[in-house]
């Protein structure tokens, strides 16, 4: 691993984190290339904007919960090839029930060149410090649907505050949002924004 990457929980104190993709849990049904671990990996420059985060999340009783962060080139090339293989129907209910395979690279839910492979993007989401309960936010992680856009219309005012009280602690932090994923953020200051990691995450 880079000597600029680090083990998120090791360095932001009291961070939650289900890297998605190192489980059966996530679009493609089956653990990724790359992650050999369940284990959140970022740079240092985003693991000390996360823990300004962190903080400004405790002052309103919410903990931050992870579940991506650094995703190697590979994990991103196995994406592409997952979506050219025929349709099994296995996580299209829960992940992209209104499109096709191919229709989350054309819509933006996956990108080819991905931040996550800067090693300065996040998927995250918020829970209640009291209860441990995840912040109810109208979807889950990697649903690929015009409900997860900032905005959507269909969501709950519970939900839609906690989206925006997400998404306003991150950026107060440094982050960019993005309009399609109410979970995803980048550092706006990255140190590598030319550069695409592969090493696995182990």
């Amino acid at each position: 691993m880079n000597d600029d990457f680090v083990f998120v929980d090791e360095v932001v104190p009291g961070v939650r984190w289900d890297a998605k993709y190192a489980t059966w849990d996530n679009f493609t049904g089956k653990p990724v290339d790359g992650y050999l671990a369940n284990r959140i990996v970022g740079t240092r420059a985003l693991c000390a904007a996360l823990d300004g985060a962190r903080e400004k999340a405790e002052s309103l009783g919410f903990g931050l919960l992870l579940w991506d962060g650094y995703r190697p080139q590979r994990a991103v090339d196995w994406f592409l090839r997952w979506s050219q293989q025929p349709e099994d129907g296995r996580t299209k209910p829960r992940h992209y029930p209104n499109i096709d395979r191919a229709g989350m690279f054309e819509k933006g839910y996956v990108s080819a060149r991905s931040g996550h492979s800067r090693g300065s993007a996040v998927d995250l989401t918020l829970y209640d410090l009291a209860t441990g309960d995840l912040a109810p936010m109208g979807g889950d992680h990697d649903l690929m649907d015009s409900v997860s856009h900032h905005g959507a219309p269909g969501v709950t005012q519970v939900e839609a505050r906690n989206r925006q009280c997400l998404r306003s602690l991150m950026e107060a932090s440094g982050f960019d949002s993005y309009d399609c994923e109410w979970w995803h953020y980048t550092l706006k200051r990255e140190p590598y924004p030319h550069t695409y990691f592969d090493f696995p995450i182990t």
